[in-house]
């Protein structure tokens, strides 16, 4: 049933980040600068200094932690109404600065406003309207069923709010990934310190006053969100903090190794989001019709922020009757595609890539296949310093190359053919890499194949004729293998983030005049045990009664053996 309350969202403002008025463009665009620990904030489009950035000392994030678990104590109490006006309030502020809230992401990670308004705005939109409309449902207390023995109790389920919950987050869409494991935290009743990337920090303190300005409007407590930033060897003190209840971390496979292994040392339980080598598969039931849709899809899937995208599509996998028609319409299309952020792929966070890129695509060519586009990194001609590499087509990709296989994480088109059409061998393809995020099965509606696929596919999440909509629709996020474990978003996401507390109360404890129907202990089964053989009978017949197959046997052997040696 969908939830109707009166609360109107709060019109707040939040001043934007400044960029400095005389536009410095770094020799060397880098967030590390000799002799100085301050992160060095710079436009990785155009190589414009942007601000220092102090990082955390521990010291810091202690002090960090402990106010957020100081504000949580009373952010806990709040009900689901409140929350949801806070949130309201929120997604009000993000719909009315969402041009603001492009400018500021696309300056300090080089995506186009296109692609910002996709990756930041639009499925921040879905995850707080999912939210407003879902989130109590997946949170509220569960009757659970009882049984024979035990059917004078009452089950419920409750979800408590676990404290203060963290999360490390990649740079890849700065608002985004800062915004939605906030929204998470604030409705499950939790606090939070967000780890932002060193590489989008000077944004972090712009995007956290937007969320903090939600919670000041409605009268609580900012201080329930804390950021920090800080340098990799500084970030276990974050990871291994006693007072942290629970980690969200997106990265990578390596850094992954090292919080779980700090996580560890307080038990903390880590849910990872670890990138894929996401598949596509295209059959060759694909009606005629559809093909240019499919096309254009693919585009989208590849290119989006230069491909640094985690489900964005890694591996584009035909069979043979489909593969020369795909291969022919892409061609084009990617030679055609133009740098810039004015223009249709953007630049990448920085160029550390670059020669591992290359490095792939130039093995991958040595082994065989074909490279029809890009390959390379770009100087642009108006913006020299900045991070640009050439939009990339390679087909004729086999499974043992290592661009199948490892993320490029990169605006890198790569196509493969399957050996044949069967199910099996177009599975080959697609489970070989270890990774299992996201995936995209398209077909014909009929085809039988799609449905193996679906079932059999090495992935956390699949696409039918379609790309990334399970996010789009708040579909739990999450992998397998080495693409991590857990999920956040939907209902197991919220749920992720709480203690669920089994309770068992007494159904007619109140019934005084029977004196309450509770657990006792009959006198065979009490200390100290006076027969060890009559207290076993006893103890058997009360598994009888409560499992036996058939009232005969119940009756028989089950309450026959409870009566016979009380």
């Amino acid at each position: 049933m969908a939830i109707r309350e009166n609360d109107k969202p709060i019109i707040y403002r939040v001043p934007s980040p400044k960029v400095p008025e005389n536009a410095e463009i770094l020799e060397e665009p880098a967030i590390k600068v000799s002799g100085s620990t301050a992160v060095q904030c710079y436009a990785p489009a155009t190589g414009q200094f942007l601000g220092f950035v102090n990082p955390s000392s521990p010291n810091a994030i202690d002090r960090a932690i402990e106010q957020a678990k100081a504000a949580q104590e009373q952010w806990a109490t709040t009900s689901f109404r409140e929350r949801r006006a806070v949130l309201r309030t929120l997604l009000q502020h993000v719909l009315d600065n969402q041009e603001e809230i492009c400018r500021v992401a696309c300056l300090d990670s080089g995506k186009s406003m296109v692609d910002a308004q996709l990756g930041e705005i639009l499925v921040t939109a879905e995850k707080l309207e999912w939210t407003l409309k879902h989130g109590e449902k997946a949170l509220r207390p569960s009757r659970r069923p009882t049984n024979l023995l035990m059917s004078y109790k009452r089950n419920t389920v409750y979800h408590e709010p676990l404290g203060v919950v963290a999360a490390l987050v990649s740079w890849n869409y700065p608002f985004h990934n800062f915004i939605g494991p906030v929204i998470s935290a604030l409705f499950s009743g939790n606090g939070i310190v967000v780890k932002v990337s060193e590489q989008t920090a000077w944004s972090s303190g712009y995007f956290t006053s937007i969320a903090r300005g939600a919670l000041v409007a409605h009268g609580h407590n900012p201080s329930l969100i804390q950021t920090v930033v800080c340098w990799p060897q500084t970030a276990s003190h974050l990871t291994s903090h006693p007072d942290i209840s629970h980690i969200t971390f997106i990265g990578s496979r390596p850094v992954c190794h090292k919080v779980a292994a700090s996580a560890a040392k307080a038990l903390i339980p880590v849910v990872a989001e670890l990138g894929g080598k996401d598949a596509s598969i295209i059959l060759d039931s694909v009606p005629n019709r559809d093909i240019p849709r499919v096309v254009e899809t693919l585009l989208r899937g590849s290119f989006q922020a230069a491909g640094q995208n985690c489900i964005g599509i890694e591996r584009i996998i035909a069979t043979p009757g489909i593969y020369d028609k795909l291969v022919s319409l892409l061609e084009p299309r990617v030679k055609a595609l133009r740098l810039g952020q004015d223009k249709d792929v953007g630049a990448m966070i920085s160029d550390s890539s670059f020669s591992r890129l290359e490095g792939l695509v130039a093995e991958a060519v040595q082994k065989g296949a074909r490279l029809l586009a890009g390959g390379r990194r770009h100087v642009h001609p108006e913006h020299p310093k900045g991070h640009y590499f050439t939009p990339t087509l390679l087909v004729d990709v086999t499974p043992d190359m290592a661009i199948a296989n490892e993320e490029c994480f990169a605006p890198v088109m790569t196509i493969m053919k399957t050996p044949s059409d069967r199910v099996e061998d177009i599975l080959a393809v697609a489970n070989a890499p270890d990774f299992g995020l996201g995936s995209s099965v398209f077909g014909g509606e009929a085809d039988p194949r799609i449905g193996v696929i679906v079932k059999r596919i090495k992935a956390g999440m699949i696409a039918v004729n379609d790309f990334g909509a399970t996010y789009a629709v708040q579909l739990p996020f999450g992998g397998v293998a080495g693409s991590g474990y857990g999920r956040f978003a939907g209902e197991e996401g919220l749920r992720g983030l709480c203690n669920v507390k089994s309770v068992s109360e007494d159904r007619f404890g109140g019934w005084w005049w029977f004196g309450g129907v509770r657990t006792s202990i009959p006198p065979a089964m009490r200390y100290p045990v006076q027969d060890q053989e009559r207290s076993w009978r006893f103890a058997r017949g009360v598994v009888e009664m409560g499992y036996a197959p058939g009232w005969g046997r119940k009756l028989a052997k089950g309450l026959g053996n409870i009566m016979g040696n009380m």
